[in-house]
């Protein structure tokens, strides 16, 4: 499993509840489409945490690089209902900050002999 981190804060940190429910509608979307496998959203508690993370943290898990990429090209593309739910994120967040992790050890690691 492949996990995209995204680190962010709200341009408006009022409209939080807003923007939950559009990561909810986002990601609901490709889960649906089969473009990711699932998901979840944080947000920092009581401060603890580096500042330059940002205070909420989205975290996507994906079979492979191949299904990250099939992704990507759909969000690259700017057309119609994948735009439509990923522009209601995007256009929400400031810093961003983004990784790429996977589990460990993964299905193709064999211990030295």
């Amino acid at each position: 499993m492949d996990c995209y981190h995204i680190w962010c804060d709200l341009k408006e940190s009022h409209k939080d509840l807003e923007f939950a429910e559009s990561v909810r509608v986002y990601m609901s979307y490709l889960v649906a489409n089969g473009l990711i496998e699932g998901y979840r959203l944080t947000r920092r508690k009581l401060g603890f945490g580096p500042q330059e993370l940002g205070e909420f943290h989205i975290i996507i898990e994906t079979k492979n690089m191949a299904q990250l990429e099939e992704t990507f090209q759909g969000a690259a593309a700017r057309r119609g209902e994948f735009e439509e739910v990923h522009s209601a994120v995007y256009r929400s967040v400031k810093n961003a900050r983004f990784a790429l992790y996977r589990d460990f050890p993964d299905a193709v690691r064999t211990e030295a002999d």
